[in-house]
This record gives C-alpha cells, structure tokens and sequence, in this order.
C-alpha cells in the first residue's frame, strides 16, 4: 500500500515484493517537491530559486501572491501552459505506471490528471473511483481526489460530489481514500505548519458504516499517522515520495 509517490518510481517498483496486490491512493505526478525545491515540473521549467520563492508564499498562505508570480512566469515563458504541463506529466506517468507490479488497485490524488490515466494503465492495473473491488476476499472501496482548496491542483472537486462518491460504495472492510477523513490530527502537516483538507462525508461514512480500516495519504508528515475511530483503524500510508516505503495490510 502507498500513497503520494510523487515520481519515486525506482522504489514504486519494488513496493510490491511479496505482496499479493499493491494498492496506490495517488499523487503519483511531482509538480514540486517542498523538501527539495530542484525536483519536479515547477523548478525544471523556472528554475530553483523561483521554485524557493513560491514554496515560501504558498508556506506563508499567500496565495494570491503565489498565483501571481506563477502567471508572470508562466507569461515570461511564452508556451502554452496546458501543452508544456501535460507534456512533463506523460513523461512521468510513462515511468511510473510501468513500475506498477501486476495486480494493482489504484485511486487519483488531487495532483493528478485522470484523463490521462487510461492511456498508461496497463492490463495489470485496475484504476477505481468511487468503486469497490474484492480483494483476497475483503471488500475494499476507493474514492479518488481531494477538495476544492486556494492551492487549486488538477483533480479537486466539490465537497457534495465526493460525498456521493462515498455514498456509492456502501459497506465496506478497507475504505481506500486519497485524502483523511477531517480529524485534527490526521490533517495537520507538522513541517507545513497548515491543516489540509480532510473530509466530513468519509468521516461520517467511517462513523456509520464502520469499515475495518481507512486508508489515506495527502497529509505528508501528520501530527498523527493512525488513530481508531470507533471500530476502524485510521492509516495515513504515505509519505512514499521521501520514504520509499510501502505500508503491509495483513489478515
């Protein structure tokens, strides 16, 4: 199990040793990495100091400012900014879904562009999103993306269409989400010093229909990495981009 890989594939290849599935909550594109301002698309097309000064704005929650200095950018680099970004993120999605080990159950992150994916998933890949699937004979449910926030990435949508997405699955054992359900400590970045958002529907859902685990990502160093709510087990399975670990569900 891993979550926001953001183009770790050398050990997304390898994740799934021994494993009878590997399952991947998403974030698999690397946009800009906060820890190390020279990798990813950002600092590839603007450089590294430029990369440091918007990290800087979006840290301090200025994020006008942050738009502002991307559209100058963007306005000095005269290309277009759709073509030049989905050029960069088929590369990375060309490496990163050939390290996906056959099976793999895999959801959107908010990072990611899902029309994209059904040219890269390959035979060996089944991608859900707001879907259930039997695995190993436990019933797991996935709900792709994260909310709509001032940070603006590719795949955030409305707070009502993700609650339905929720609602489509019903009961199940492992409910499988990119983003927390909203806890205070399953959604506050102790290095970012910020809450992201989490969500009410997937809290609620966890609260009714008690699934065995929740699973999750998004929140890359959480004041809390698990807690039980009720009768589920809460993990936050990330941050596979620094780590390069997988999390191992067993039974």
């Amino acid at each position: 199990m891993v979550s926001d890989v953001h183009g770790n594939a050398a050990d997304l290849a390898t994740a799934g040793d021994g494993a009878d599935a590997l399952i991947c909550l998403g974030d698999l594109v690397l946009f800009l990495d906060y820890a190390d301002h020279s990798r990813g698309i950002f600092p590839d097309l603007f450089g590294v100091e430029n990369a440091h000064l918007i990290v800087e704005l979006r840290t301090a929650r200025r994020f006008e400012e942050a738009r502002e200095l991307a559209r100058r950018l963007w306005s000095e680099l005269e290309a277009d900014r759709e073509s030049v970004i989905e050029s960069a993120v088929r590369r990375q999605y060309a490496e990163l879904f050939a390290a996906f080990p056959t099976p793999t159950y895999a959801t959107y992150g908010n990072v990611d562009i899902p029309t994209l994916w059904p040219e890269y998933a390959g035979p060996g890949t089944t991608v859900l999103d707001g879907e259930r699937v039997e695995i190993g004979g436990r019933v797991f449910g996935f709900v792709g993306g994260g909310l709509r926030t001032p940070m603006r990435t590719p795949y955030e949508i409305s707070d009502e269409e993700y609650a339905a997405k929720i609602e489509a699955l019903g009961e199940v054992d492992v409910l499988c989400s990119h983003i927390p359900p909203d806890v205070p400590e399953l959604t506050y970045d102790t290095v970012a010093r910020r809450f992201e958002r989490g969500s009410g529907a997937l809290l609620e859902a966890i609260r009714r229909t008690r699934p065995r685990y929740a699973l999750f990502g998004h929140v890359h160093q959480p004041l809390a990495r698990r807690m039980r709510i009720g009768a589920t087990e809460c993990v936050n399975v990330g941050h596979f981009a620094s780590t390069g670990r997988p999390w191992s569900l067993e039974w």
